[in-house]
């Protein structure tokens, strides 16, 4: 689609004057407080302005602020459960071994890189990884469990470990 076809910068600016109130208000009662509400409106309207939305799409506004707006606040609350996961994880450290805050912020950030890499594998590779990983099953009782061979097991620990090299070195650059 050629930029002519997208939503020109004007109508974006009147969806943004028409609707953001409105938009800030469902997320403050989806995501129960203010602060996050304004950072997920703002989201909204870069994904929109990002996004190669056609013209027309702006005949139905506020369907199309929730449709992007639901995206982004699944992804909150993923981000925060991951955050919520880490943090009890570090809590459990010695204190000597305690990140520092640069240190957690880069842990996070490649976490949230591996989660979304995950979440783009075949269930079944994501099931078998999370069996070795945070089960700690290894490969002959995931194959069992699988009802799978070994062999098979061992393709997609490599494509999901090989899947999570990409995103953590991605993350790193």
């Amino acid at each position: 689609m050629s930029s002519a076809d997208s939503l020109p910068n004007d109508a974006v600016t009147q969806i943004y004057r028409d609707h953001h109130a409105w938009l800030s208000m469902w997320l403050r009662k989806k995501l129960g407080n203010s602060f996050d509400a304004a950072d997920l409106a703002h989201d909204t309207f870069v994904r929109l302005m990002a996004a190669r939305v056609r013209a027309g799409a702006g005949d139905e506004p506020r369907a199309l602020l929730t449709h992007i707006a639901k995206g982004l606040v699944v992804d909150h609350w993923r981000r925060r459960a991951l955050e919520d996961a880490y943090q009890a994880a570090a809590a459990r450290l010695p204190e000597r071994e305690t990140p520092s805050p640069e240190v957690r912020a880069l842990i996070l950030e490649t976490l949230y890189a591996i989660d979304a890499t995950l979440r783009t594998l075949p269930a079944k590779t994501r099931a078998i990884f999370l069996a070795s990983q945070f089960d700690g099953l290894g490969y002959a009782e995931i194959a069992q469990a699988q009802r799978v061979s070994l062999a098979t097991v061992k393709r997609h620990m490599q494509k999901a470990l090989t899947a999570c090299l990409v995103a953590y070195h991605a993350s790193a650059a």
